[in-house]
């Protein structure tokens, strides 16, 4: 299993040390971001780090104070509607409204008050500190490549927040929004009309529409920049009736362009559009997966489930039903099903037979399972663990087992077989690894026989082939040996007619290989389907990444790494070992915990990134092939970048001790980590990896889970650690004074509760014959409603979802609206041809809509 260097004391002191290495590093938002995770975690560095921590964060707060003196005079309102140009209207008078706290009528807001400048700065220090390059849709989710053109908002097709349904109905609303405009009109602001609707689709919408920070108002238009406003405000004031419901907005539009712009503006001018199209900081490699200035990875992560013990493994049956099985270092194996919730009942418990301990870092126990390719079929899986024969000898066993006929999720104990006993001699090193390749064989990965260097013999255990220790094995589970044994041999076993060679041996030279894994291939080409990934622990140096090749000699005890162990074996010219495609010192790491080829769906930067980590210091890698070279680069992975992870149900910290990897059916990637390695502590988390760059597109990587019948309990999956939003959240709302003006009291823009969607167009009762229909009825959805704060009295505005998310439908407004409009425009010309023309235009866009 793992391999311990040195006591725990000492891997916490190496724990600690990384994170005062942080600090002098100078990265002051990498040390921010440590001082707001305060649990005992990887993202934390003890509690010396918080001690330390004043500087950089003093650091920071000077670089958002300098921008909040240059920002403060500003309106903090930043309106409430989504953008969706009209022309050259003239639009009805809209009433004046009190505006937040203040109940002011006009659109001047004052900003002497000391709690509002202190509320100021908190969002400020939330916008700026954290959300800095970070793109994201009105849905929460990360941008995507859309699978069809966009014939309407083509600008983001290439990468952004619609798929074509979204893009069709965005159309469907201009064309209607045009039907309503005289023909000057239309020539003047057609084109602010379209790049403002299109704004949903940009990968920064959910900068463009605030629509990430609670302590801002809400707003459905996005954020113009000064210059771009002045103009749309010259030529198309009139069509921001169509654009918002929002009274507030409409009578400032009215009065003066200063007041109208400042209230639409954003605090960073960067993500205020077009400037946000221009900048090159934020649209350098966008939609690559994000790296910092060190090149490591900033990926995001999950929780999926906590309160284990020493989780060792997670598999899932490949019978589409999506279940999840995970076992702990005891013996245990649990379900876990598709909506995420538990079995109360275990799937199968034999601690009773399983040899393992309470002591930190002991390796023996539940250490592997397979589900047979046919499991659909037969119902058969495999378990590879540690126990102790009737004479107390420590041994490995290998065993077939079958699920319940009375219970899908339930083990039969007593269908157990033994297939394969071997003999411990030390406590550690005891391999675990059992898997299926594409052949249809099983796969069994041993250990050396434990102690240091591989005392065994002339030249160790894992280069005598006529040991089943320090080997991969493989056997054929569907068939009998000739000599009784419970298993057949593959006439292709690369020793298998030898008769000095035990004919189940693979490869041979293996130290103590913890977590391998079998390479779904590329989902298009198929390129390398069907390579075994192994880690392989190292002695006093070096850790190894493998691959597993026929009849290969993995070095061990000759090698460790790429260098000599033992010197007289190492020259040994009949050695012709295989070498590691990568090794690092102990610099870096002292125990690999091989991983996996990410294959998934819903991360497609991911795809060929072999992904693992280090069981001692929690550290995160994946190694991407050089095709030309054939040779593999390393790259660091960070998880947990406030700026990167800011979505609803991210989480920016984890268990320092990385016990295993694993694949869902899917094949999306996920690890089990512990804060405290003993098999007996309930420690244990599983989680899986995010990528917040970019996301699949919408609607590609949904699958249908098989339902199974379930006799147990379900236990809901409760998290354990606060999500980044939900930390940031706190960090406002613990650092904010309890008589601060609350910032969505100061939107009142309306009296009814807003919600974050666009403006919607719906057709009047008056609208003229002949015009068609715009696409999709469109759903009402749920108005957020006023909730009273629990600290400070003041009253906050439930956000409810962006209408984007969940449906593409154009959005239903009041026809009064379109009505009041449409008089004051019945005076003005309209070019007949013109209109015929946007009728046309508008019926294709409307068929598309409904293909």
């Amino acid at each position: 299993m793992w391999h311990l260097v040195g006591s725990f004391k000492g891997q916490r002191n190496l724990h600690k040390g990384g994170g005062e290495r942080l600090l002098q590093s100078g990265d002051a938002e990498a040390v921010w971001r440590v001082f707001f995770l305060s649990s005992p975690t990887v993202s934390n560095g003890g509690a010396s780090l918080r001690e330390k921590v004043s500087k950089p964060k003093q650091i920071l707060s000077s670089v958002l104070l300098r921008h909040f003196e240059a920002q403060k005079m500003k309106s903090l309102n930043l309106l409430g509607g989504h953008i969706s140009n009209t022309s050259h209207l003239r639009k009805p008078p809209a009433k004046k409204v009190s505006f937040g706290s203040h109940k002011s009528r006009n659109c001047r807001i004052s900003t002497r008050s000391s709690s509002f400048f202190l509320c100021f700065f908190f969002t400020l220090l939330y916008q700026a500190g954290i959300l800095l390059g970070h793109p994201q849709c009105l849905d929460y989710g990360p941008p995507f490549q859309p699978p069809f053109h966009l014939e309407f908002c083509s600008a983001y097709e290439t990468f952004g927040c619609c798929d074509q349904e979204k893009d069709n109905a965005i159309a469907a609303k201009y064309w209607e929004i045009m039907d309503y405009i005289d023909p000057q009109a239309y020539k003047l602001c057609g084109g602010y009309i379209k790049d403002i609707l299109c704004q949903e689709c940009s990968p920064y919408a959910a900068h463009l529409y605030d629509a990430e920070n609670p302590q801002t108002p809400l707003r459905n238009l996005p954020g113009l920049c000064s210059d771009y406003c002045s103009e749309f405000h010259l030529y198309c004031r009139s069509a921001i009736t169509f654009l918002t419901d929002d009274k507030h907005i409409q009578e400032c539009c009215e009065k003066n362009k200063t007041r109208f712009c400042n209230l639409l503006n954003i605090q960073d001018q960067d993500y205020c559009f077009p400037n946000v199209l221009k900048n090159t900081d934020l649209n350098h490699n966008l939609g690559s997966v994000v790296e910092d200035k060190k090149g490591c990875l900033q990926l995001c992560l999950r929780e999926v489930a906590n309160g284990l013990r020493n989780p060792v493994l997670m598999v899932h049956a490949n019978d589409n039903t999506h279940r999840m099985f995970v076992a702990e270092q005891v013996g245990i194996i649990w379900v876990y099903l598709p909506d995420g919730s538990r079995l109360e009942e275990p799937f199968l418990d034999i601690k009773k037979l399983v040899l393992a301990t309470p002591w930190i870092g002991d390796e023996r126990g539940f250490l592997g399972m397979a589900f047979h390719p046919k499991y659909k079929d037969n119902g058969k899986f495999y378990i590879y663990y540690s126990y102790l024969d009737r004479k107390k000898v420590e041994k490995i066993r290998i065993s077939e087992l079958t699920a319940s006929p009375l219970d899908v999720n339930k083990a039969d104990p007593n269908s157990e077989r033994n297939l394969l006993e071997i003999e411990e001699p030390a406590a550690n090193h005891n391999g675990g690894q059992v898997l299926f390749g594409l052949d249809g064989y099983m796969y069994l990965f041993t250990g050396d026989g434990g102690k240091a260097g591989d005392p065994f013999g002339k030249f160790g255990n894992a280069q005598n082939k006529s040991s089943f220790l320090g080997k991969v094995l493989r056997i054929d589970v569907d068939g009998r040996g000739s000599n009784g044994k419970p298993y057949h041999i593959p006439l292709d076993n690369p020793f298998a007619s030898d008769p000095k060679v035990l004919p189940e041996v693979y490869a041979y030279g293996v130290r103590n290989m913890w977590r391998c894994s079998v390479d779904r291939g590329n989902p298009v080409t198929h390129k390398g389907r069907g390579r075994i990934f192994c880690g392989d622990v190292g002695q006093n140096k070096f850790e190894e990444v493998d691959i597993i090749v026929k009849g290969g000699n993995y070095g061990w005890r000759a090698k460790e790494g790429f260098e000599c162990y033992d010197i007289k074996l190492c020259h040994n010219s009949s050695l012709d070992d295989i070498l590691p495609i990568f090794a690092y010192d102990h610099s870096v790491g002292k125990s690999v915990t091989g991983g996996y080829v990410y294959r998934g769906c819903e991360s497609p930067n991911l795809d060929g990134l072999y992904i693992f980590g280090d069981f001692m210091n929690g550290r995160l890698m994946a190694l991407q092939e050089d095709e030309r070279g054939n040779k593999w680069k390393k790259q660091d992975i960070c998880i947990g970048s406030p700026k990167a992870c800011a979505f609803p149900g991210l989480i920016s910290s984890y268990s320092k001790f990385i016990i295993s990897f694993a694949e869902d059916e899917a094949g999306e990637l996920y690890f089990m980590a512990t804060s405290y390695p003993s098999a007996y502590a309930p420690h244990g988390a599983l989680y899986k990896f995010v990528d917040p760059a970019r996301r699949a597109p919408p609607g590609k990587c949904k699958h249908k889970p098989v339902p199974v019948k379930t006799k147990s309990k379900r236990i809901p999956f409760t998290p354990l650690a606060k999500t980044v939003p939900e930390l940031l959240n706190e960090l406002l709302a613990t650092k904010s004074p309890k008589k601060a003006v609350n910032t969505t009291e100061m939107s009142q823009a309306s009296s009814r509760p807003k919600s974050k969607k666009p403006a919607s167009h719906k057709g009047s009762a008056k609208r003229k014959p002949g015009k068609p229909k715009p696409t999709g009825s469109g759903k009402k959805h749920p108005k957020a409603q006023p909730t009273k704060a629990k600290a400070g009295g003041s009253k906050q505005t439930v956000r409810t979802p962006h209408a984007s998310r969940g449906s593409t439908t154009p959005l239903k407004r009041k026809g009064s609206q379109f009505s009041r409009a449409k008089k004051k425009l019945s005076k003005l010309p309209k070019l007949k041809p013109a209109a015929k023309e946007r009728k046309q235009k508008k019926k294709r866009f409307s068929s598309r809509s409904e293909m």
